[in-house]
């Protein structure tokens, strides 16, 4: 028992803050030292598929997979939240249901990761020893950092929304559902973003809500976003400009929201060229995308991460570049991928292989090619299927033009998508629709 407090100790002297964090979790209960062969830290979409797949390989309770939350979210749905078309307890699970069974669940978070001990430190004060560390824990979302936008959103059956959070994600039907007359706007901040898609697709549903609802003609509809440009993939970039243009919604690029004042219902945009150009606008509705970052763990670990505090791996084979029992893979590691749940799917066929040929001493020869999908939903009957690789050209599974917008593809990313993630992707038998792809090529067109 000394000898283990006098190792908790000497554990916690990298700062006074996690310091303290142990002293006030601390009970008459010594801390836990746990050791596996596998720790994946974090139990969102990219570390649960992982998990399944090494659980399955390591053996009961071999794989431990470090998760604080209580719920599991399909998050791709809550654009469909969003505009009445699911609800958000269709979306929701408990965690304990989607984790893979043959797993250890620590439920707990990560406060420290020290790679060259082999050791993870808990908020919970436990030290968690491993031979292969996988690391994904998303992005985190920094309301906070547009001054007033917090304080807008809590405001009771308010006119400020965001579908980005299960915590607001009902405040946009209902706000719709209030809608009279004016402004309605929509942002994309000035950070990277999980799912870049999102901000246009509440924007084309609100726009169709309005039709449907006849209060179409009573908005005025602004989408304005902090990127050069409508999409990455011109290809598609080229087919929503058809929509945004077709639909009289007003696009204003490299225009970033800064401040909000919910009190005035008043918005007020930067433009990127020049931040001291300010614009204040007026709303009726405000659809509010954060800002977003990784975890305040991985921007505290200069060790493992770039510049940005993303997990420093190869963007081929997500092995980390200093570590190489480190691997990341989902939103928080550094590929300049799109932060999708497809890209997810790609990275953990790739990763699985990967670890594979690590534990047996060979070279890492499977490499993931930056492919992401992205079904760009445009209304309540329509969808764009957006896929492509690190080069932002197009890499489409299906033998037809996927740059119109399709009720087919609509249906699959209602209907069917929904499934393949709780039944397959997340039990580690989803990889991405490669194999669909190589079949559909003997039916591309010329």
């Amino acid at each position: 028992m000394n000898k283990f407090r006098s190792l908790n100790i000497r554990k916690i002297q990298f700062s006074s803050d996690l310091h303290s964090i142990r002293l006030f979790s601390a009970t008459s209960a010594s801390y836990d030292k746990f050791k596996c062969k596998a720790l994946v830290v974090g139990g969102g979409t990219a570390g649960c598929s992982i998990a399944a797949k090494l659980a399955s390989v390591f053996g009961k309770n071999e794989c431990i997979i470090l998760e604080p939350a209580n719920d599991h979210y399909y998050q791709p749905m809550f654009t469909m939240i969003g505009g009445g078309m699911k609800t958000l307890s269709q979306v929701r699970r408990s965690m304990a249901s989607v984790l893979p069974k043959k797993a250890k669940w620590i439920q707990d978070a990560a406060v420290r990761f020290d790679p060259d001990d082999n050791e993870v430190i808990t908020k919970q004060g436990h030290i968690i020893s491993y031979e292969l560390l996988i690391i994904a824990v998303g992005l985190q979302l920094c309301y906070g950092k547009i001054p007033g936008l917090e304080e807008a959103l809590s405001i009771p059956n308010g006119n400020v929304t965001s579908i980005y959070s299960p915590k607001y994600v009902d405040r946009h039907l209902n706000a719709l559902n209030r809608f009279e007359n004016g402004n309605i706007i929509f942002t994309f901040p000035a950070s990277p973003v999980k799912c870049p898609g999102a901000p246009q697709k509440i924007c084309y549903i609100t726009e169709h809500f309005l039709r449907k609802t006849k209060k179409r003609e009573q908005a005025h509809i602004m989408y304005n976003s902090s990127l050069p440009t409508i999409f990455g993939c011109k290809a598609y970039a080229d087919a929503l400009w058809k929509v945004a243009n077709g639909r009289s919604i007003e696009v204003n690029l490299k225009t970033n929201l800064i401040e909000v004042h919910g009190d005035k219902n008043v918005a007020v945009f930067a433009s990127m060229d020049n931040p001291n150009e300010k614009k204040s606008i007026e709303y009726s509705i405000l659809h509010a995308v954060p800002p977003q970052s990784p975890p305040q763990v991985l921007l505290e670990s200069k060790h493992l991460t770039n510049e940005a505090g993303f997990v420093d791996v190869d963007k081929a084979t997500m092995q980390h570049v200093k570590y190489p029992n480190v691997f990341a893979l989902g939103d928080c590691a550094s590929s300049p991928n799109s932060k999708t749940m497809a890209a997810i799917a790609g990275q953990v066929g790739v990763l699985n292989k990967n670890i594979e040929s690590f534990l047996k001493g060979k070279p890492l020869r499977s490499e993931y090619d930056g492919y992401a999908s992205c079904p760009l939903v445009t209304g309540y009957d329509s969808c764009i299927l957006a896929e492509f690789d690190y080069n932002l050209q197009p890499k489409e599974t299906f033998p037809f033009r996927q740059d119109v917008e399709r009720y087919s593809m609509f249906l699959m990313k209602r209907d069917f998508m929904p499934f393949l993630y709780w039944h397959l992707m997340l039990n580690g038998w989803w990889n991405g629709p490669a194999s669909f792809r190589k079949l559909f090529s003997l039916f591309k067109r010329n």
